[in-house]
């Protein structure tokens, strides 16, 4: 497993956030044109039956799958950094950290300026707390695997 240093991690963090992003808006996107469609099925249940234009409906769910693979496509490169998605709709993150003899996670959550949470990783965010020195005065990296 990576780790980062609280500085790599905090560098790392504005591509990261624009993955993070993509992938909500990919996400959301795919949510809308998913609501559409169940809307259609719903009128054409609820009229017994009526003439559909299959192939507008067929591009609808091109088009649904194209931002579910942007969104899926996002959270790969993110996890290929090494980062942790742990709530899309939250914009939730984690940076696995290596404090003291233990692995712990710096926690980010979208609309933040910076990381400055931690948690461990049987904690979970609720878990959270406050960066402390410990985490400010490391400066070598931790980016060697495990």
């Amino acid at each position: 497993m990576k780790t980062f240093t609280l500085e790599e991690a905090q560098s790392l963090l504005p591509v990261v956030e624009s993955l993070l992003k993509r992938a909500i808006e990919g996400k959301q996107s795919a949510e809308e044109v998913d609501t559409g469609l169940q809307e259609l099925a719903r009128r054409i249940y609820l009229s017994g039956g009526m003439k559909v234009d299959v192939g507008r409906v067929a591009r609808l769910r091109a088009e649904m799958e194209n931002h579910l693979l942007r969104a899926r496509e996002s959270i790969a490169e993110i996890d290929a950094i090494g980062v942790q998605v742990k709530d899309l709709d939250g914009g939730l993150i984690d940076f696995p950290c290596r404090l003291d003899d233990q692995v712990v996670l710096l926690c980010w959550r979208m609309g933040e300026p910076a990381i400055e949470h931690w948690h461990t990783v049987d904690e979970g965010f609720q878990g959270r707390q406050p960066l402390d020195e410990r985490f400010r005065r490391r400066s070598t990296s931790g980016g060697r695997p495990n």
